[in-house]
């Protein structure tokens, strides 16, 4: 019973570090990218120990079965919602820095700067 609660704690704090990791990557208002590219590494490196420490958690607190093999830390839930947030993170910084210098200035004409 304490196994599974102390499961539900670490998934739910994973996934309050990842929320926190958009928020800082991408809800930073009038803050220029580089400022929000070091506020999204600090993040990340918040959310990468939050994860990995539910992953071992994760693997500590499973029992191995006779047919199944131990799973490893980077096959356990929290590890894999981390490293598939952070793929997507990284793909919209990037798309929004392009849409930003390419996209904006075209139908923005009255920019401020």
């Amino acid at each position: 019973m304490l196994r599974e609660l102390a499961k539900i704690a670490a998934l739910i704090l994973c996934i309050l570090s990842i929320y926190a990791l958009l928020g800082s990557a991408f809800f930073t208002p009038a803050a220029p990218w580089q400022a929000r590219l070091i506020s999204a590494l600090e993040t990340l490196t918040i959310a990468a120990c939050v994860c990995f420490a539910s992953g071992l958690l994760f693997t500590l607190t499973d029992q191995p079965t006779a047919n199944h093999a131990e799973p490893t830390v980077t096959q356990t839930l929290p590890v894999q919602l981390f490293f598939w947030s952070l793929a997507a993170t990284v793909l919209l910084f990037l798309l929004s820095r392009y849409l930003e210098v390419f996209y904006i200035p075209h139908i923005w004409k009255n920019q401020p700067w």
